[in-house]
């Protein structure tokens, strides 16, 4: 019997395998990078192209989050307690996936995801979709986000 074509067979497969496994990494370290908590910057602040600025997010008041930490908005964010939030914090106001913030067509906005206590945009409550401006105040329970970009 020759197993010759088997074995070349399996071979490919472990390839194709294998590199299904690489792409998968890949794919987490990019999702990893784009949540990057920095004080200071890592690199990615310095993009260009799309036609969205850059924007991030600071802590301003957290009884969990250190204040003064900045989550980079490429792509956008949510908000929330759960793990699956971009930016995860345990407030015992804050729903699982409580708000989100999001770029398009340069600009930034704010949209709360159906809260149970909602989320409030320099003190008044956010409905629908709200364009952000530069200084503006994210809060969700007793955690608070200044907003710095181009919005």
């Amino acid at each position: 019997m020759d197993y010759e074509p088997i074995s070349v067979a399996l071979k490919f497969g472990f390839l194709a395998v294998l590199l299904l496994y690489l792409f998968w990494i890949a794919a987490s370290a990019r999702k990893d990078l784009k949540r990057n908590q920095n004080g200071g910057g890592t690199g990615l602040e310095a993009r260009s192209g799309g036609g969205t600025q850059d924007a991030w997010l600071v802590v301003e008041n957290s009884p969990e989050l250190k204040t003064g930490v900045r989550y980079d908005l490429f792509g956008g964010a949510t908000l929330g307690r759960s793990g699956g939030a971009d930016i995860s914090f345990d407030d015992r106001y804050a729903s699982g996936l409580h708000a989100r913030v999001y770029p398009r067509g340069g600009r930034y906005f704010a949209e709360d995801m159906n809260s149970t206590n909602g989320t409030l945009l320099n003190g008044g409550p956010v409905a629908g979709e709200t364009e952000l401006a530069d200084g503006d105040l994210i809060a969700i329970g007793d955690t608070s986000f200044r907003f710095e970009g181009e919005g």
